[in-house]
């Protein structure tokens, strides 16, 4: 009954035109804000954390603005996954973003796309499948029924395919770089665990974050490049803006910790470009060196 009903919703709430959600959003946004809640609490301890120099007042603002983003990102996700490509591309202001792609999976090595949650991610199931075969890693959510729905949407038949963190997911990705296609991860989730080297502590906004080496281990086996990428709404436009820019080098390097530091380097850096759309509701820094947890 609860998955029918979430269908439901979902599928209502993709059948809404853009600026209806876009209002539904910054409403939302208004009450996350004004209400006591976990989300609120969580993104104001990642913004006391990561921009310690910045006045009381501006790191407040900043906190109810990404709000606000946060929420409209998530009202958005059904209209991006039962909506046309040729209307989602419609809206994107890609810059010189696909020719830089096109130029590393010249290569013939595929392409590690990092895609942090900034903006509207769900944008790249029509972004990636204009440019060639792309297939995406994705955490099964916590919420049942909700995987089902998640796929749908993410899947474009020819174009995209979407595999767990399991073993097979992660075999399914090596071969997609072997035929030189593209392969998408979310590099700002925190690993389960640290165990089998799946996680070491880098600094991100200078702070320790259990970050993940799934990337590091793909690029330095196969040798293919890293591009960071982000979807971002332009303000007083129904446009979206793709950012987009090469990883460095060194996150390929055999130093884990090195590499971590590498990729969370370059999460960072798109994320200063547009703060307000990150998604700072998420607990990045749960896990610290001392034991301690900073939300607790």
């Amino acid at each position: 009954m609860k998955t029918t009903l979430l269908r439901i919703l979902i599928r209502f709430l993709g059948s809404l035109p853009l600026p209806t959600l876009r209002l539904l959003g910054a409403s939302a946004g208004w009450l996350l804000y004004r209400l006591p809640n976990r989300e609120r609490e969580n993104a104001r301890v990642n913004l006391a954390l990561c921009f310690p120099g910045m006045e009381a007042g501006a790191r407040e603002d900043l906190l109810r603005r990404s709000l606000k983003e946060t929420a409209t990102t998530l009202l958005e996700m059904p209209a991006v996954w039962y909506g046309s490509t040729e209307k989602w591309l419609g809206r994107l202001e890609p810059g010189s973003v696909p020719d830089e792609i096109r130029q590393l999976l010249e290569q013939g090595k595929g392409l590690i796309v990092a895609m942090p949650h900034l903006g509207n991610f769900e944008i790249s199931a029509h972004f990636f499948g204009s440019l060639g075969k792309a297939t995406g890693l994705y955490r099964p959510p916590r919420k049942q029924g909700l995987e089902s729905l998640m796929l749908e949407g993410r899947n474009r038949p020819g174009q995209n395919r979407m595999v767990a963190t399991d073993r097979a997911g992660i075999r399914t990705l090596y071969q997609a770089l072997s035929r030189g296609e593209i392969i998408v991860i979310l590099p700002d989730q925190q690993p389960k665990s640290r165990e089998g080297g799946a996680g070491v502590f880098a600094p991100f906004f200078g702070v320790p974050a259990l970050t993940m080496t799934l990337v590091s281990r793909f690029a330095r086996k196969s040798g293919a490049p890293v591009y960071f990428i982000g979807f971002v709404r332009q303000k007083g436009s129904w446009k979206y803006r793709v950012i987009g820019q090469e990883g460095a080098p060194a996150i390929g390097a055999a130093d884990l910790e090195a590499s971590a530091a590498a990729l969370n380097a370059g999460v960072e850096a798109l994320v200063r470009q547009y703060p307000e759309q990150y998604q700072w509701t998420y607990r990045r820094f749960r896990e610290q060196p001392d034991g301690s947890n900073p939300y607790a």
